[in-house]
Order: C-alpha cells, then structure tokens, then sequence
C-alpha cells in the first residue's frame, strides 16, 4: 500500500495537478500507511473510522488551477456543477467545505468522492485503492478548468463579464504551460502482428497521457489487426497498458469485450465503415472547452447538448458531435462512427477527441494533438473578437 500510496502521489505532480512534495496519499490494508510526514495526516486520519473508505487523497492544486478553484469556490458558497462529461459520470457536483475539520470533511465526502476545502486544497477518496483517489481529484482540476473558461467565453459573449472574473482569468492565462506542438516519433509503419499492436498502444497511450491530453489517465485506444480490434480495457490507465488490452475479435466469438472500453461498439462500427486501422481518443482541455461552446440562445435541446444537439458545429472541418458513454439510443456509437468515418476524427460535446490513423499511431496522434492546438487557438481568438 505505501509503494500504491507514494506511486499516485508522484503522478499528481509529475502531471502538473500538484506542486513537488505537496499531495499527502494514505492508503489502509492491514495498517494506514502514508506517503510522507505532515501534522495534517492526525485530522485526516480521523476520516479513515469516519467513512467506508480505505484511502485518501490530499494536495493544494497546481497553478493555475490552485486559482481557478479558489476563485469558483469563492463564488459557489455550497458546490460547484460543471456539465463536462466528466462531471456527468464521476462527479455530478462539487462540494465545497468551509471547515478543515474531519467531521465537517466527512459530512461532505459522505456525498461525492472529492471535496474543494478554500485555501487549503482538494481532498478526495477511494474505497479500494489510492488509484481512485488519484481520479476523482484530477477529474476534479479537469471539470473547473473547463467550467472556468466556458463560462469566460459566454459571460463575454453576452457583455456580463465582472472585474472580478476578468482579473482571474488574466492571472490564469499568464500561468497556462505552452501547448505542446511537435508530435512524438512512435513505432511506424505497418503493425502485423499481436506483439507489434500491443507495444504501440501501450507506447501512443504513456505519449497520450504525458502531453496532458488527457484528464487523470482516462480515454481509450484501440488497433485492428485483420478482423480483431485489440482495445484497451474499461477503467484501464493509458500511461500504463502492459496486460490492459483485450483481442476482440469483429464476429463476436469471444467474450473478451466484456472487460473491454465500453466504447467498443463505436470504435468496431468506424473500422466497419473505414479503412482506418487505430483510433487514440482523448479529453483535452481546450477540445472539450469548445465542444460545448454554442451561442444560440432560444435551442429548444438546451440543457440536454450533450445527447440532443441538432447543431452542425466543426472545427477547422472536424465535426462536433453528441452522444454518451457506451451504447443505447443516446450513445456515442450512433453518432460518432459516421463522423469518424468521413473525417478521421470528431470531438464528442463536453467529452474528448478521437482521432483516427489509416497505418500506426503516428497519424491519430497527429491529429489529436492538431485538433486540440486549434480548438486552443479558436478560443482565444474568439476573446480578443468578443473584447
């Protein structure tokens, strides 16, 4: 437990979610361990015979997100609501806590997973592992980041922007890291058999996650070798795929796709339609931002954009689509493939990026990472248009 506890303390850090030497991660097996000394761990200790819970998860923010959050706290007395598709699944909303006290700590994660405590931090929990601590505080930075310049761009757009909102964000933009702009050099060429597959995906999925686009770990890759599409597993982390990856074969002979994405439908309806051979699907920030952008006031499908939007929107030519998690009537299986299958590439509304390549990795990356620079450069020339 303490190699699990120090193992996701160094991730938040190392993905910027976190300054060096600052997370605080617990983790209860036969003992509660932690990952380093703090005079804090004696009232989160006492969370441990509060709640069902074997883990904790504790860190003051990174910038600029320390002062994204401090400043939405300030201005949600009771909880933040976010409507990203992250929000939507994990969260549902965030829960602000006035006191750096255990009972009052507890009060609040007895509701949600993770918990905003002004001037102090984030703190979240997991119930088997340090792993979904780690998640749910990352989720936690990834849904005010897109909430904070979302609702930037409306208040501007519709002339409510307050001074207070205005100086943040400035403070915000001049902490923003560059965006990365050179793709990295993966394995090319023809992948022809299991093994070649196998050590692409788990290579395109660690570049996935170190070029932070992606929130936490999350996302899904997936290759077709012939008429068997290997898809990393559900709940699987795409910096770390070594043993995470299901065969499944397209006439549904095994029962391999149990285990698999729940967004193995979609993926196995656009190779059906293309002669695509990888999809990388991501959630970068800035794609995610502008996904949701939309400034038709009197849509009768407000409030409901993310399964019913009629809006034919794009970017630099790459569709926007609607569409949930996994399958149903309301599922990105329905909408994502055509999109896919036309252009290589569609942005699913409040969700992520996928990105399609007809030979190895090198040309879906490509493209999720070109997708994601310009979805960041139309947001900003939209503000200086709308100041």
């Amino acid at each position: 437990m303490k190699r699990l506890c120090d193992k996701y303390a160094a991730k938040l850090t190392t993905q910027g979610l976190a300054a060096p030497n600052d997370p605080i991660v617990g983790g209860l097996d036969a003992e509660l361990v932690w990952n380093r000394h703090d005079p804090r761990i004696e009232e989160f200790t006492k969370l441990f015979d509060m709640l069902s819970i074997n883990s904790l998860v504790f860190s003051k923010p990174a910038e600029p997100y320390a002062t994204i959050l401090e400043f939405l706290a300030g201005r949600t007395k009771a909880a933040i609501r976010p409507e990203d598709t992250e929000t939507r699944t994990f969260l549902h909303n965030i829960p602000i806590c006035q006191e750096f006290t255990a009972p009052a700590m507890a009060a609040s994660l007895k509701k949600r997973k993770a918990v905003i405590i002004p001037g102090e931090g984030i703190i979240s929990c997991g119930t088997v592992s340090p792993e979904q601590g780690f998640v749910f505080y990352s989720s936690t930075i990834f849904a005010c980041f897109v909430l904070f310049f979302s609702d930037h761009l409306v208040r501007l757009r519709n002339k409510t922007l307050d001074e207070e909102y205005r100086d943040t964000y400035q403070r915000v933009v001049t902490q923003l890291p560059q965006p990365h702009t050179t793709p990295p050099n993966m394995a090319g060429g023809s992948l022809s058999n299991e093994d070649s597959v196998l050590a692409a995906m788990a290579e395109s999925g660690r570049h996935v996650v170190d070029f932070g686009l992606v929130d936490s770990f999350f996302g899904n890759i997936s290759y077709r070798l012939n008429d068997t599409i290997y898809i990393s597993q559900t709940g699987s982390s795409l910096d770390e795929l070594e043993g995470c990856i299901d065969p499944c074969p397209m006439d549904g002979s095994a029962t391999t796709g149990l285990t698999a994405s729940s967004e193995l439908s979609a993926h196995e309806d656009v190779y059906r339609r293309s002669n695509f051979r990888c999809i990388l699907h991501g959630h970068p920030k800035f794609s995610v931002i502008m996904s949701m952008d939309c400034d038709k006031q009197d849509c009768p499908n407000r409030g409901a954009c993310h399964i019913k939007c009629s809006e034919c929107r794009t970017v630099e030519g790459i569709p926007i689509v609607p569409g949930e998690v996994g399958t149903g009537p309301t599922g990105l299986c329905n909408t994502l493939p055509p999109a896919m299958a036309s252009s290589g590439a569609a942005i699913v509304h409040g969700h992520g990026v996928f990105a399609a390549g007809t030979t190895d990795f090198n040309e879906a990356f490509e493209r999720l990472l070109d997708i994601e620079n310009q979805c960041r450069k139309r947001y900003f020339t939209m503000v200086e248009s709308y100041a």
